[in-house]
């Protein structure tokens, strides 16, 4: 069939959902409802679509579109359930079941009749984690189911008049119901109001004299204070106690001023420093090898059973600022010198990494300087595990992974990966020619055709595609909060695999045989030469693209498959009027 995708961002739902589509033959394109209803009309005039399908929309479809096509929305509630905050409600009444609803459009809000729906246990995670995953895999099946049953022509949807169906509505969710009493509640309720508005939009406070949106939240079992006082600093989050604990930030967001650009995420302890710069809280580290019973933030840990050893990370969002990679880096060469044949990489779940931290460089006094930094200190990790030939290192990839952090994954050994993830191993929607070693490890995994399409086509990959292009080596089936344990099992069957030093051996002679074929530095070289160049170009379109994506403004496009101008071409520099800011 041929569908057009309606969404007011193309997030990572709407990543899945078009690769998804695609990988079963359906011919998909994409436009973004963001800039009003006219784009919506013009797509669906051009493209005649069999369907319309809105992933994740926040404005209504168009009359006329709905009246005269059948569009599906996907609600991320059970039947019945109307408003447009549903998940923030699942969250915050700690739901244990909730639901995706794919229903037809109507003038009433989420009011139309259902034509799939697909049940999930409700994890105890924050809601952007919730969406990503246990969310995002209901909202495939049932967009399938859907899709399906539209195709075959004899399916009636069923209306939501139906007894069987309870109609709830449910109000928007506002700041009033999030704040926190910091004097009163308890930390499981300040971690509840935390975790569901973990990306958006925050939970409004006021810290330092200043109005702040706090992002995320994580329980500490040790440090104590008077509630509400700032306790200490970890790894760019803040502690802060609570009535009877404490809870660590990782983010924070100053309000929007008049007249200001508009802020955005970025470590608590970075922007208190900023608003403070004579602030001065401890610096209390967690150690590498957490103890099991401990109960406290740590974005990354090192564990060890027998002949594995488990890195694990999680950066909010999957990004990696300067620090991170660093860090990360040192882990990564301690768990080196731990006596192992199987080392694998990546979180228990959610992200595994989207590279460098647009959010951190846009913040620094020299965006471009830091971008370099920043890129210089990935490569450095990603360098690290290529020249890795004393054991097998495994990326496991409990959620998606894009641009850097997708070839942080492809210089394992294997990449392992959940079946709901979604790669991007490209750079080109931000206006780069791309580093990390691409140049090297793309085209050995795909061949260099498919490394070509891949990077300039800038498309999301499904998991199941990724395996069969040989992106991804091994699909594990496992919900999300089952993908850590397999990951264990399946590192645990191949550290005791009779042929494994063998394949150790043949993997440090393959690699030798690389380096006097072309040495890892040249590419390395060869990739931040183009880096640099657009890095240092104040009219490079990568500035203005950065400035949009993590400002959230528009960019310019309103089809998010349009990509800017391919950084490959010969590198000049941009000044005419109609180049500077990016693609038009």
């Amino acid at each position: 069939m041929d569908i057009l995708l309606v969404a007011s961002a193309f997030n990572s739902l709407c990543q899945r959902v078009y690769a998804e589509l695609s990988d079963r033959g359906h011919r998909v394109d994409v436009v973004l409802a963001a800039q009003g209803a006219e784009p919506v009309r013009a797509a669906v005039r051009e493209r005649a679509p069999d369907l319309v399908i809105a992933p994740m929309l926040t404005t209504a479809l168009p009359e006329d579109v709905w009246r005269e096509h059948t569009c599906l929305i996907v609600h991320p509630g059970p039947p019945g359930d109307r408003g447009p905050a549903a998940l923030d409600w699942a969250v915050a009444a700690q739901a244990p079941e909730w639901g995706v609803t794919v229903l037809q459009a109507e003038a009433g809000m989420d009011a139309g009749p259902v034509w799939a729906a697909e049940p999930f246990r409700v994890a105890p995670v924050g809601k952007s984690d919730l969406y990503r995953n246990e969310v995002a895999d209901a909202a495939v099946t049932a967009v399938l189911t859907a899709v399906r049953r539209h195709a075959e022509g004899a399916f009636k949807p069923r209306p939501q008049s139906d007894p069987a169906i309870d109609v709830v509505w449910r109000d928007p969710f506002r700041q009033q119901r999030r704040r926190v009493d910091w004097a009163h509640d308890d930390t499981a309720t300040v971690l509840r109001k935390l975790r569901g508005a973990d990306s958006r939009p925050g939970v409004l406070d006021e810290l330092l004299g200043r109005e702040l949106f706090l992002h995320g939240g994580h329980p500490e079992d040790e440090l104590r204070g008077r509630p509400g006082e700032l306790l200490a600093r970890r790894a760019g989050a803040v502690c802060r106690a609570t009535r009877d604990g404490a809870v660590w930030i990782p983010e924070l967001r100053p309000r929007k001023n008049s007249g200001d650009p508009a802020p955005f995420r970025r470590p608590a302890a970075a922007v208190l420093a900023a608003l403070d710069p004579g602030l001065e809280l401890p610096d209390i580290p967690a150690p590498l090898e957490l103890p099991q019973d401990r109960c406290t933030y740590t974005d990354i840990r090192y564990r060890q059973h027998g002949d594995v050893g488990l890195l694990s990370f999680s950066f909010p969002g999957g990004a990696m600022s300067t620090d991170q990679c660093r860090r990360l880096l040192a882990a990564y060469e301690h768990a080196l010198t731990r006596p192992t044949r199987v080392l694998v990489l990546g979180g228990p779940r959610d992200f595994f990494s989207n590279g460098i931290h647009l959010n951190v460089i846009e913040a620094a006094a020299d965006p471009g300087q830091e971008s370099w930094v920043n890129l210089n200190a990935m490569d450095d990790l990603v360098e690290a595990v290529l020249r890795t030939t004393d054991r097998l290192v495994v990326a496991a990839l409990a959620g998606n992974a894009a641009a850097g952090g997708a070839l942080l994954a492809l210089a394992a050994d294997q990449v392992w990966s959940r079946t709901g993830t979604v790669l991007n191993p490209h750079y080109r929607r931000m206006g780069l020619y791309g580093s990390e070693f691409w140049t090297y490890t793309l085209p050995r995994r795909v061949g260099e055709d498919e490394a070509r399409r891949l990077t300039e086509e800038a498309l999301p990959v499904s998991a199941a595609n990724a395996e069969r292009i040989g992106l991804v080596d091994r699909l594990v089936p496992a919900a999300p909060g089952e993908f850590a344990a397999a990951v264990e099992r399946l590192a645990a069957t191949l550290a005791a695999a009779p042929d494994l030093d063998r394949r150790i051996a043949a993997k440090a002679s393959a690699r030798a045989a690389d380096e006097r074929h072309r040495p890892l530095a040249t590419y390395r070289r060869a990739e931040l030469t183009r880096m640099h160049a657009l890095f240092f170009d104040p009219h490079a379109p990568y500035h203005a693209l950065r400035a949009a994506f993590v400002r959230k403004t528009p960019s310019g496009s309103t089809r998010p498959l349009a990509a800017p101008p391919d950084p490959r071409q010969p590198l000049t520099r941009r000044t005419g009027p109609a180049e500077a800011g990016g693609p038009r």
